[in-house]
C-alpha cells in the first residue's frame, strides 16, 4: 500500500449535519434526520424547535439512538487505525529513538539544504504520528527556516524527484502549521523567499499543485491559505501565473471533498482585493462554482464555502454579471436557479450567504434577469418559508427586502402578501 493511500475521505453520512464532525453518538430526530446527540442538544436547548436541517416544526423534541450508524462508525473508524497501524508499522516505535533520529535527519539538511525523499518521509511519518511530535519539530531551532529555504530553492526544475521531495517538505509544513505559534512568522519567511533575491515558494507551492498527489496539493492549498494573512500575501498568491487556475481545478466536483474544500478555502482567503475577485471571474468561477451548487453529492461544508465566495463575487460588478447570467449550454448552468436551491435544507450559514447573494443582485443593485431567474426556480415560497424560519435579524431583514422588490415588480398573488402574516410555516 503506497503513502497515497493515507488520504482518507470520511463517508458524508458520519459527519453530524450541525459540528460537520464524525458523530460520536449518532440519534434521529422525528423527521429522519441523524445528528450527534451533543450537538442536536445544544440546539434544542437554545430553544429552537426545528429540523436544523429541514427547518421543519418538530412536533416532538424526542430523539433515538440511531445504532446501525453507531456501529457503522465504530466498524469504519476501526478500519482506518487498522490501516494507519499497519502502514507505520515500519516506523521507529521508540519515542526517543525515533527524536534521535529526527534530530540527525534535520542536521543532514542543515548540511545539505535538501533532503532525500526517503529522510524528509521518515520525517513526515514522524510527523504524521502525534501532536507530540508534531510539537517537537515545530521547537527544533531553525528547523521552519531550513524548510523554506529548501522549499524557496527546489522549484528549478519540475523533474519527478524534485517534486517528490517538494512534495514532502509542503506535507511536513502543513502539519507544523497547527504547531507554529504565529503564522505571521510562517507568511514572513515564505514571502521573503518570494520573488527578487531569494528562491521562490509560490513556485514550488504550485509546481506541488500541479504535480503532486491528492494529499500533497490538500496540504500545498493549506499552506497557500496560512500565509493569506495580509493585504500584500493576497495579492502575491492570486496574481502568481498558474496559482488561480490550479485552486479552481480543485473544485471540480469529481475530486475528493476534502481537495474541493481546501481550494474553496484556499481562493475564499485570497479573494478578498477587488481585482482578484474580477480576475476570478474572468477565469470561470462562476460556472465552476454553479455547478457544485448543483451536484447532489457536494458536502454541507462544500455548500457553505461556494456560497461564501459566490458572495464575495457578487461584491463586483463582473461577479453579478456572472451570478445574473441564464446561461444554457450543454451540461449547462443557471447560478441564480442554483442558488435557490441551496436556500433552505442546508445549514443557517449557507441560508445567509445564499440571501446575500439574492439581496445583492436583486434588491440593492435590482438585476431584473436575477429577479426573473428567482421568480422562475420558484424562490419566492422559499423565501416565505424562510421568512417564517428561526432565521437570524439580518436574514429576516434581507428576505423582507426581496419580498418587497417582487410585490412591485410581481402580476401574481404575492403582491398582495402582507410581510407580517405569520399563518405560512415551514413544512
Amino acid at each position: 500500500m503506497g503513502r497515497d493511500d493515507l488520504y482518507i475521505t470520511v463517508p458524508s453520512f458520519f459527519r453530524c449535519p450541525i459540528s460537520l464532525d464524525v458523530m460520536k453518538s449518532p440519534v434521529s430526530l422525528c423527521t429522519g434526520v441523524t445528528y450527534d446527540r451533543a450537538s442536536i442538544q445544544r440546539w434544542l436547548d437554545d430553544g429552537n424547535n426545528t429540523c436544523p436541517a429541514t427547518m421543519q416544526v418538530l412536533p416532538s423534541k424526542d430523539f433515538v439512538p440511531n445504532r446501525t450508524l453507531h456501529r457503522l462508525i465504530q466498524i469504519w473508524s476501526d478500519s482506518v487505525r487498522s490501516q494507519r497501524d499497519g502502514i507505520e508499522s515500519d516506523s521507529i516505535s521508540n519515542s526517543a529513538a525515533a527524536k534521535d533520529q529526527v534530530v540527525e535527519l534535520i542536521q543532514q539538511m542543515d548540511r545539505h539544504s535538501s533532503s532525500s525523499v526517503d529522510s524528509l518521509g521518515k520525517i513526515v511519518r514522524f510527523a504524521e504520528k502525534s501532536e507530540e511530535n508534531r510539537k517537537f519539530l515545530a521547537k527544533s531551532d531553525g528547523f521552519l527556516a531550513l524548510l523554506v529555504e529548501a522549499l524557496g530553492g527546489g522549484n528549478a526544475g519540475d523533474g519527478g524527484h524534485n517534486v517528490r521531495i517538494l512534495e514532502q517538505i509542503v506535507r511536513i509544513i502543513h502539519f507544523l502549521m497547527g504547531e507554529i505559534q504565529e503564522c505571521e512568522e510562517l507568511m514572513r519567511l515564505m514571502l521573503k523567499k518570494t520573488g527578487a533575491g531569494g528562491g521562490d515558494c509560490l513556485g514550488s507551492l504550485l509546481l506541488v499543485l500541479q504535480k503532486g498527489s491528492a494529499e500533497s496539493r490538500f496540504a500545498s492549498a493549506r499552506v497557500l491559505e496560512s500565509i493569506a494573512g495580509s493585504a500584500e500575501s493576497k495579492l502575491l498568491i492570486a496574481e502568481r501565473d498558474g496559482v488561480l487556475p490550479e485552486l479552481l481545478k480543485l473544485t471540480s466536483p469529481e475530486k475528493d471533498s476534502s481537495l474541493i474544500e481546501a481550494g474553496l478555502s484556499c481562493l475564499i482567503a485570497v479573494s478578498v482585493p477587488k481585482r482578484v475577485k474580477v480576475n476570478l471571474v474572468q477565469l470561470g468561477a462562476v460556472k465552476s462554482l454553479s455547478k457544485l451548487l448543483s451536484d447532489s453529492n457536494s458536502t454541507t461544508a462544500t455548500i457553505e464555502k461556494v456560497l461564501k465566495l459566490l458572495e464575495t463575487v457578487s461584491s463586483v460588478k463582473e461577479g453579478r454579471a456572472k451570478i445574473c447570467e441564464a446561461e444554457k449550454e450543454e451540461g449547462g448552468y443557471c447560478c441564480v436557479s442554483a442558488i435557490v436551491q441551496r436556500l433552505l435544507k442546508v445549514s443557517s450559514s449557507a441560508t445567509e450567504h445564499a440571501v446575500t447573494i439574492l439581496w445583492s443582485v436583486c434588491y440593492l443593485f435590482k438585476e431584473r434577469s436575477a429577479q426573473e431567474a428567482v421568480t422562475k426556480a420558484n424562490g419566492l415560497t422559499k423565501i416565505l418559508l424562510l421568512m417564517q424560519s428561526n432565521c437570524s435579524p439580518c436574514v429576516r431583514q434581507m428576505s423582507s427586502d426581496l419580498l418587497k422588490i417582487f410585490r412591485v415588480n410581481s402580476k401574481s398573488a404575492i403582491s398582495c402578501y402582507d410581510t407580517k402574516t405569520t399563518h405560512i410555516m415551514p413544512f
